[in-house]
Order: C-alpha cells, then sequence, then structure tokens
C-alpha cells in the first residue's frame, strides 16, 4: 500500500521527512496551508502501464517522474534546479510532453516562458521544442537552435495520445498594448521538432481538439460577437456553425464541451431555460437537441467529458460538489467500488485512454481533506496511495463547509457558503468574504486554505454567492449586471445579517474581505455599512470602475479590449451612459469617509487590477484614518503566487483580525 510514496521519496532524493503528526487547530501553523503542494498532479499513460507525477521533496524543484506500474521502477524523466515542472500529458504509451515554470519568483520577476520538452518514460529521447527565452539559440546544441518562438505555449488538450505529435498555440499580441489578438495553431512532431501551422479561416481565439486528437472546433472573436467554426472530416473545409454575442447569456449561446456518438458535438446552453444543461448540437444543422443529457435543478450544468476505449464514457459534474455520472456500466461499478472504500470523500475516477492494465486514477477530497491521489485496481479491487497535496493537514483539525439559502431584501433567494470554526456555532466572529470576478461562481464543496485558516483561528466564514454569480441560472446572473455597489452589495449585507438573525455571528464582531472585485466589495461594504462591518482587508482590489476602463504607458490593464468595449458597458456600466452611477459607487471618490480600520495589499506587477487601484486609495484614505494600511508585495500579479507571500498576506490578516474583532470576545 506504501511503495508509490516510499519509492518516490528515493528516487529524488533528499525528500522531505515524515511530516510531523498534525497539531491542534489553534496550533496548525500558516504554513501548513499556503506551502507550494510537494505532489500535484497525476496521469496515466494511455495504457495504463505507467503512472506520471509531479513532485518534489524539501529542497527540491517540482520534476516529473514516471512509475512502472508492472515492476514499481521510477525513473525521474525531468528535474531542474532553476524550474519547476508545469502542466504535462502523456502523447502516446510512452512519451510525455510537459513546460515549466517558477515557483520561486514572483511573476513580474519570471524571466523566461514555459517553453515545451517532450520525453520517454524512461528519460530518454528528450527534446526541446520551444523555447525559454530565445538567447537560448545563440548558447544552446543545434536541437534548441530548430526550437520554435518562446512564445509558443502547450495548448492544454492531450488530443488522441496515439502519436508522435502534440498540438501548442502561438499567440499573436499587439504591439501597443500587449493584449491576445489570437491564438495560432500548431502541430509538433515531438521526435524531429519539426512543425506546422495549422490553416485557418479567421484569426482565433480558442482551439478544440475531438477525441482522436485532432482540431475540429475553433473560436474566434469579433465585433463583440463570438463565432463557433467547424472543420468538415471529410472535406477538410473549415465553415461557421454559429455566431453569437459574446457576453452575457443571449439567445443561441453556447460553449463547446467536446464530440459525442453519431458525429454529435456537446455543449453547455440554456436553451430558453433558466440553468444551462449539457445537450447534443447537430454539426449538420447546427440545431440543439430538445432533451437536456444532464440538467440539474438548482446549478448550472458546468463539467467536462470523459472518454476511454475510443468513446465517451461520462461526464464530470459540478452541483455543489463534483460528481461521477457515468454511461459506461463498467465504469459505474468502478465508480461504486471506490466509493465504498473512500466514503465521507468526493472521489473523481479517471481511466486510461486505452487501458491495457487494470489501473484507474482516482483525486478524493472533501470540504476538510485535502486532495490525495490514489490507483484503484479493478482487478483486485484495492486501492494504492500515491501522494498527497497537504500531508500535514489533519482532516479531523477542519472545519465544515456547508450550502446555505437566504432571504434578500427584495426577495431573491441568495445562497451562502457557511464554514464554522471546529466545534463551535453561536455568537463568533464572522468573516464576510466576498469572491472576485464578479461573474463567476463563488466555490464549490472543496478544502479552502484561506478559509480554513481562518476558521482554524476562531472565524466563521461567509461567502455569499450574490446575484451576478454565475452557476445559478440566467436570472441569477442578469440581477448583478451594473449592479457595482448597488444590489450585488445589498445580497453581501444582507448575508452578514442574515447571519446574525440566525445566532451564528457576534454583531460587534463582523469584517468583511476580498479579492478583486471582493476587494471592490469591501470598501463599498465599509463605506455603507459602517456600523455593520468593524474593519475590512482588501487585497488586489478595484478601487474605481473608471479606472478598469483605462490604459497608460503607467497603468496598463490586461482585460480584453472587447471585454471593455462590449462586456463592461453592458454587465458593469457604461462610461458615459452610466457616468452618474459609476461615481456614487467609486470607493475612490468617497475614500475619505471610511473610518474603520483597513488592511490593503497590492501585487506591483498586476495588470488585471493594477496597483494604481489601491495606491491611491490609500493615499486618499489615509489622511482621516490612521487605521489604514498599504502593503505592496513587489512582484506579485493578480493574486499570490509565492509561499512567503500568502503565509506573510494571512499571518498579518491573522493579526488584523484579532486586534479588530476577536477571535475571542
Amino acid at each position: 500500500m506504501h511503495i508509490v510514496p516510499l519509492l518516490l521519496a528515493a528516487a529524488l532524493a533528499a525528500g522531505p521527512a515524515a511530516p510531523a503528526l498534525a497539531a491542534a487547530p489553534a496550533d496548525i501553523p500558516a504554513s501548513y496551508f499556503f506551502q507550494n503542494p510537494q505532489f500535484s498532479a497525476a496521469a496515466l499513460s494511455p495504457n495504463a502501464r505507467y503512472l506520471a507525477v509531479r513532485t518534489g521533496a524539501e529542497g527540491r524543484r517540482l520534476g516529473l517522474a514516471v512509475i512502472d506500474l508492472e515492476t514499481d521502477k521510477i525513473e525521474v524523466v525531468a528535474q531542474y534546479g532553476d524550474a519547476d515542472v508545469r502542466q504535462f500529458y502523456w502523447i502516446n504509451d510512452t512519451r510525455l510532453v510537459y513546460d515549466m515554470g517558477d515557483k520561486q519568483r514572483a511573476p513580474g520577476d519570471r524571466l523566461a516562458y514555459p517553453g515545451i520538452y517532450a520525453v520517454n518514460h524512461d528519460g530518454s529521447g528528450q527534446r526541446q521544442l520551444a523555447l525559454r527565452t530565445e538567447t537560448e539559440r545563440t548558447m544552446s546544441s543545434r536541437l534548441s537552435q530548430r526550437a520554435l518562438p518562446s512564445s509558443t505555449q502547450l495548448l492544454g488538450q492531450a488530443g488522441g495520445q496515439d502519436s508522435e505529435w502534440v498540438y501548442a498555440v502561438r499567440p499573436v499580441w499587439d504591439e501597443d498594448t500587449w493584449l491576445l489578438e489570437q491564438l495560432n495553431l500548431v502541430r509538433i512532431d515531438t521526435l524531429t521538432g519539426l512543425a506546422e501551422d495549422v490553416k485557418r479561416p479567421v484569426p482565433m481565439q480558442d482551439w478544440l481538439l475531438d477525441q482522436q486528437g485532432e482540431p475540429r472546433l475553433a473560436m474566434s472573436l469579433k465585433d463583440g460577437k463570438r463565432s463557433v467554426h467547424y472543420l468538415e472530416p471529410a472535406s477538410g473545409a473549415w465553415r461557421t456553425l454559429s455566431t453569437f454575442d459574446a457576453y452575457g447569456n443571449t439567445a443561441g449561446s453556447y460553449t463547446p464541451l467536446g464530440f459525442g456518438p453519431a458525429g454529435k458535438l456537446l455543449v453547455s446552453a440554456h436553451n430558453g431555460q433558466d440553468k444551462e444543461s449539457l445537450r447534443l448540437l447537430d454539426l449538420a444543422t447546427g440545431e440543439l437537441g430538445k432533451d437536456a443529457l444532464v440538467a440539474l435543478k438548482d446549478f448550472d450544468f458546468s463539467g467536462s467529458l470523459v472518454y476511454t476505449k475510443g468513446k465517451l464514457a461520462g461526464y464530470e459534474v459540478l452541483a455543489d460538489g463534483r460528481t461521477m455520472v457515468w454511461l459506461d456500466p463498467q465504469m459505474q461499478a468502478v465508480q461504486k467500488a471506490v466509493d465504498a472504500l473512500l466514503p465521507g470523500t468526493i472521489n473523481l475516477v479517471t481511466p486510461a485512454a486505452r487501458p491495457q492494465a487494470p489501473w484507474v486514477l482516482v483525486r478524493s477530497y472533501s470540504d476538510q481533506q485535502p486532495s490525495i491521489f490514489l490507483l484503484y485496481n479493478t482487478a483486485t479491487g484495492k486501492l494504492r496511495p500515491v501522494g498527497a497535496t497537504h500531508p500535514q493537514i489533519n482532516p479531523a483539525d477542519m472545519a465544515q463547509l456547508d450550502l446555505k439559502h437566504y432571504q434578500a431584501r427584495d426577495g431573491m433567494t441568495v445562497p451562502a457558503w457557511l464554514t464554522l470554526p471546529k466545534g463551535q456555532k453561536k455568537n463568533l466572529p464572522l468573516v464576510v468574504l466576498a469572491h472576485g470576478g464578479p461573474y463567476v461562481r463563488g466555490t464549490e464543496l472543496d478544502w479552502d486554505a484561506e478559509v480554513q485558516f481562518l476558521a482554524s483561528r476562531g472565524y466563521a466564514v461567509l461567502q455569499p454567492e450574490f446575484r451576478g454569480s454565475t452557476g445559478y441560472g440566467a436570472q441569477h446572473f442578469r440581477a448583478g449586471w451594473k449592479q457595482w455597489g448597488l444590489a450585488m452589495q445589498d445580497d453581501i449585507t444582507d448575508a452578514a445579517r442574515w447571519a446574525i438573525a440566525q445566532g451564528i455571528a457576534d454583531p460587534k464582531r463582523i469584517c468583511i474581505a476580498g479579492a478583486s472585485y471582493g476587494g471592490y466589495a469591501t470598501l463599498m461594504g465599509l463605506l455603507r455599512e459602517p456600523q455593520l462591518f468593524k474593519c475590512g482587508v482588501s487585497w488586489a482590489g478595484v478601487s474605481d470602475i473608471g479606472l478598469l476602463y483605462t490604459n497608460s504607458r503607467s497603468f496598463m490593464s490586461d482585460l480584453p479590449q472587447a471585454w471593455k468595449q462590449y462586456g463592461m458597458p453592458q454587465l458593469v456600466g457604461d462610461l458615459v451612459q452610466d457616468a452618474a452611477q459609476l461615481k456614487a459607487t467609486s470607493p475612490l471618490e468617497q475614500a475619505a469617509r471610511i473610518k474603520q480600520p483597513l488592511l490593503l495589499a497590492h501585487g506591483t506587477d498586476d495588470r488585471r487590477v493594477p496597483i494604481q487601484h489601491s495606491r491611491l486609495f490609500h493615499a486618499a484614505v489615509k489622511q482621516g484614518n490612521p487605521d489604514a494600511k498599504l502593503v505592496e508585495y513587489t512582484g506579485e500579479e493578480h493574486g499570490w503566487s509565492l509561499p512567503k507571500t500568502r503565509i506573510d498576506f494571512w499571518t498579518r490578516v491573522e493579526k488584523f483580525l484579532g486586534q479588530h474583532i476577536g477571535p475571542q470576545p
């Protein structure tokens, strides 16, 4: 049962010592929550003979190792002293492709692109397919001289896994704004390095391979319209399937997911209903099927397709948490057996593409258990552990996450996720955590380091899925259009008042917090509800909607121009037509009114919400508020990429909350 983790430790050398016994919740170090996982991914070869794993050890970079599941022999096939293996996947039974990143440098300090590399399962046949920097051409071997430009990146789709070829994309950037204009698709022979561009009728922004691993769909964006293009297998000619508005859930819109039986495309679409569902789209007529394949009562369909043995075997579906819906009877039986062996957790089972050995990969997790990876043997019915993302976390010390519903002031029902400290239920200090986006789903049933850290420190955490959040139907989404600082903000306030009415929250000890849009909601919450919210924490936060439209040499956002031109005016607010509303809902315009303690944090290289948002706001608020502080993290972008940043920030948050709302009355 323990042979795989032990062999990995030996193969990677200087591996970590066995983790100490998990401490009591109050003593769990911040590093347990916020260090990079030492084991973070695994993938079966198409024939299920080999398992590739991305794993590291204390003081070592993340490398790529391959385990022979017949002999238990482990081969480290990629290990670097100055970079970490990032994404990887099999391209056939014996060959992998991977790229690299740098988990020890902040994004703004990184000097290289991911590159692309291929290697055999035994470490032989390694070849660089795309450069990390263009200077490699003058300082490396002739093989690197033939490598593709450093801007070339993996497509991120494994494809057919039955040839020596792999697909990559080459971004084309606007020379003035450095925003993405198009993605060209490139087919690369991983043995020779020879490459060829895939012909396309118009500039494309996205590509989808079919189950044979060949390009079959591409998506373009022009004048606020998204078009879906289909490549006919027989003629090799492209034709346009559909064109619809790119922003908002407009009539006729859908999201392509993959291909099913009888030449049908599987898509996620509303098709006139409030909730999105999984449906078939006829590629000959472009019509959506009348009957949904998967429809959920309370959630939009969101998920992915699972293929094995050359056919569609099932779906991974997200409701409150993720689950597997199998079409294949054998996989149904496998899932049932795995769930019986691992009760109380979500168990996502992934079969190999063309299995010749009896192994399937399992990722098991819950709201209290970080992900662990296991192998299940379909012949013996036994589980074999492979690795854990956070082995120092004891699930028994973690808090439970529950999905609740409350009534907003206008009668709308709003979902919210509630996490209570272990063994505590009433009169608690509360952190209302607003998600970013905002037009995304906030969370799901999973282990969340930030939430669990706060709960381990004695705080209740409430995460409202305020109107405008996606995943809960078209009505819930549309109700948030142009409601920044208005009804969306009311939903967050009403969530806090619900927690008070339930006896969960101490009304004198409530803090509001969030990142990006959540940072904006934090500042607006302090402005609109000074008696309710005693303090605020905003990181990478928006302080003025107008600034999101701004591009200059010193203040350049990476928000796509099409989003600013067509999406933001419709969903957020038009700079001209809604000028009065945007001014009234600008935290920056009203910064002097905030008197509560405030912790601001921002990365210096954030291009999604540039640091000027926090710098300008801090300059305006600090004149009348000595308890407003700004922390800048050099090189960080929109969110914290480095463990030392995460640990420093959340340690500051812990101290800040302790000073202003407790954990003790």
